[in-house]
């Protein structure tokens, strides 16, 4: 995978909520669990997991959606309800941003695939590592270093 040059510019579908990102992704990945999959209407969510201090919503004002939670928030446009990131709460330092979202995902495939164990029986991807949950905590600064040598 060749990761094209930065910055990114992504938006909603409508066009009112927009961001850049200005730091390279530290993993990228495909999530099969169920809530990703009703959230998407698909078979999984696709996701860029950026640096927090490398994306920044410039235009347009998200809302909560989806989970409210503690743990996590979904970002969504207030007008198309389109589903653009998640924050994990507290901040670990790093947004989910929804590959979809951007301008060109011409050039996203998951380096990872989480929650396999609720896989629709024909959704595979391309993702060099498959997990039936997510991994541990354990193993993502290994993925992470992984990553980095594959773009």
């Amino acid at each position: 995978m060749t990761i094209p040059h930065l910055p990114w510019t992504g938006g909603c579908r409508c066009g009112q909520l927009r961001f850049t990102i200005t730091q390279r992704p530290l993993l990228t990945m495909a999530c099969h669990c169920t809530g990703c999959q009703r959230m998407t209407g698909s078979a999984f969510s696709t996701t860029i997991t950026v640096p927090t201090s490398g994306f920044d919503v410039t235009q347009g004002a998200p809302v909560i959606g989806g989970m409210h939670g503690e743990q996590a928030r979904h970002h969504h446009c207030d007008w198309c309800k389109s589903w653009v990131f998640t924050r994990i709460v507290p901040d670990m330092g790093f947004v989910n941003v929804r590959a979809s979202m951007l301008d060109d995902a011409s050039w996203f495939a998951p380096f990872i695939e989480t929650y396999t164990s609720e896989a629709l029986p024909w959704a595979r991807t391309s993702a060099k590592h498959s997990y039936a949950a997510f991994p541990e905590m354990e193993a993502y600064p290994h993925l992470i270093a992984e990553f980095a040598t594959q773009g």
